[in-house]
């Protein structure tokens, strides 16, 4: 820990079979870190290419095994985030031959599997988005489609939903989008996110600068690493021992606040998550 508080990555990924898995969670613990929400790896990067939304259910349990795995590791604990990677509905019409309408429909399919992890307690929120790069129109409004899906389950849920999508400072029709499902827009996370941004709650990428802008606007924010844990591209990213150390770095600056805010008080109205508690609990 450091000076006895919650450190949390909200958004890395963890492999279960093939590169640094626990491992890499042993590394954030060394250097302070206490809680992580772990993210289910686009599912082909596990091996399993979807034909329907059942087909998914492999690639959410072996996230929910490793985050198990992963809580006995921490003074704190981690939990899964689950959904369907946006970047699957280039995978599945480009490679594939899947019509838009096609993959929009297995999409859905999996964002709908993946909300049964969360009203049964297995999984903390849902993980869903859109091409961050350039595609069809159609294409486009496909994972528009099963972004709304996902936002659906969040209002039924009263879960949260984080988002993969494009760079952005403004995402305030995406948030309403959320709102006209019923969900609150500040349970929208926008993932990868700089230290500014309008209408979901940013999740920080946890570099000196955006952390910074996120510091200083003093709204609140979440922070990452977007750890992918490839053994393909073993530096790409942030490495694992980044929050904690930037949380230091944070404190030494004098933006206490800031850290409470992106560790303690964020998580809870977001999550419905405890950072402080779950800590005490395990100690």
């Amino acid at each position: 820990m450091i000076d006895d508080r919650p450190v949390l990555d909200d958004h890395l990924h963890l492999d279960p079979d093939h590169h640094r898995g626990i491992d890499a969670v042993r590394d954030f613990a060394r250097v302070g870190g206490t809680h992580l929400l772990v993210v289910n790896k686009p599912s082909w990067h596990l091996g399993v290419e979807a034909e329907t939304g059942e087909d998914f259910r492999e690639v959410f349990e072996r996230t929910i095994e490793i985050v198990d795995e992963a809580s006995s590791e921490l003074e704190g604990r981690a939990w899964p985030v689950l959904g369907v990677h946006p970047g699957l509905v280039s995978r599945l019409v480009d490679e594939r031959g899947f019509a838009p309408d096609e993959a929009r429909d297995l999409m859905q399919a999996g964002i709908d599997v993946a909300a049964e992890y969360v009203e049964s307690g297995d999984a903390l929120a849902l993980k869903s988005g859109r091409p961050h790069y350039e595609v069809d129109d159609d294409v486009w409004a496909a994972s528009n489609a099963v972004m709304r899906r996902a936002f659906e389950h969040g209002a039924d849920l009263e879960c949260a939903v984080q988002l993969h999508a494009e760079a952005s400072e403004d995402m305030t029709e995406v948030a309403e989008w959320a709102e006209d499902a019923g969900m609150p827009a500040h349970r929208v996370v926008k993932h990868y996110a700089g230290g500014r941004l309008e209408g979901p709650t940013p999740s920080v990428m946890s570099d000196k600068e955006r952390l910074e802008t996120a510091a200083e606007r003093g709204e609140p924010f979440l922070m990452e690493t977007d750890y992918i844990d490839d053994p393909d591209r073993p530096g790409a990213v942030l490495g694992p021992k980044t929050v904690p150390r930037r949380v230091r770095w944070l404190l030494e600056n004098g933006h206490d606040e800031a850290v409470e805010l992106a560790h303690v008080e964020t998580p809870m109205d977001v999550y419905g998550i405890d950072t402080e508690a779950t800590l005490e609990l395990d100690r």
